[in-house]
């Protein structure tokens, strides 16, 4: 099981170097339960990996000038302290609670795959820079982050992109800087009353940053929509494994059901012209 772990491990950075987030949203469930950890071990476990990963990732996106380090550092600093709370506030909650709520976070991440982005083509720089604002929804996110163990990229991305004014690849060369910093805020919190077993996760970790490498050079290689949707999928399929898990076999099948469902219905609506759906998307969709 563990050369299986680190086989996926290379997939979770892949996605991490590729898309600036997501790949995060599967290091708990696979530590969990390829791996066999105990739910607050796997989530501590992943902000290390998460982190390592992430700040190899961000030093790629910087060399190639897609890394805005003053708006990612604000944006990061308030992004730790939400982390570091996350982490000591989660002694106080049972590992159960903090696996559907992980549950929660992968088909909120999934969704916003789904949905896509607005494309911000004008960087705005420092100009006019909403601290306030970043500064809010870093301690957010920050926080889920500390509980959870997931990133937030997919959180992080469009706040950075929408608040902060960054292209795309900015933004999300800049979201691998927050993430790394509050990864490792939140590992602190843990480690207070968590044990990680090093060995283990030091080879998780260098898998993850060697799919991060291969990520980050397929940026200009791979169609990112067409790959989100696809793991977007893939994430609320993970998310169903653990509602069945943790909750209840029944919660599993209904939501497994539901996003199979859903994907028959947005397949079919792609290739269907009249399809209300459509229309509405390109109704949200800017010129």
């Amino acid at each position: 099981m563990i050369a299986l772990t680190i086989g996926l491990a290379v997939f979770v950075g892949v996605a991490l170097g590729l898309l600036g987030g997501g790949g995060s949203i599967l290091t708990v469930p696979l530590l969990a339960y390829v791996a066999g950890m105990e739910a607050k071990q796997a989530i501590a476990t992943s902000l290390l990996v998460v982190g390592v990963t992430s700040a190899i990732g961000a030093i790629s996106h910087a060399r190639a000038g897609r890394v805005q380090w003053r708006t990612g550092l604000i944006f990061g600093t308030a992004g730790m302290a939400g982390a570091y709370a996350g982490g000591l506030l989660a002694r106080f909650i049972p590992g159960a609670i903090l696996l559907v709520g992980f549950a929660v976070m992968m088909i909120a991440t999934a969704v916003a795959m789904l949905r896509g982005r607005r494309r911000v083509e004008t960087a705005s720089g420092d100009h006019g820079l909403p601290i306030a604002k970043i500064i809010a929804e870093g301690l957010v996110v920050g926080l889920v982050t500390g509980l959870v163990g997931a990133g937030g990229g997919f959180l992080v991305v469009p706040a950075l992109a929408l608040l902060g004014g960054l292209p795309m690849p900015v933004a999300v060369g800049t979201s691998l800087v927050v993430i790394a910093m509050k990864s490792f805020a939140g590992l602190a919190g843990y480690l207070s009353t968590v044990t990680i077993d090093w060995r283990t996760a030091t080879a998780v970790t260098g898998a993850a940053v060697l799919g991060a490498f291969a990520g980050t050079k397929l940026t200009a290689r791979v169609d990112p929509e067409t790959l989100r949707k696809a793991f977007g999928w893939f994430v609320l399929a993970m998310s169903a494994i653990i509602l069945g898990q943790e909750v209840n076999p029944i919660v599993g099948i209904t939501a497994a059901g539901s996003t199979v469902l859903v994907a028959v219905i947005t397949f079919a609506c792609a290739r269907y012209a009249h399809c209300p759906l459509r229309r509405r998307t390109a109704r949200r969709t800017p010129a």
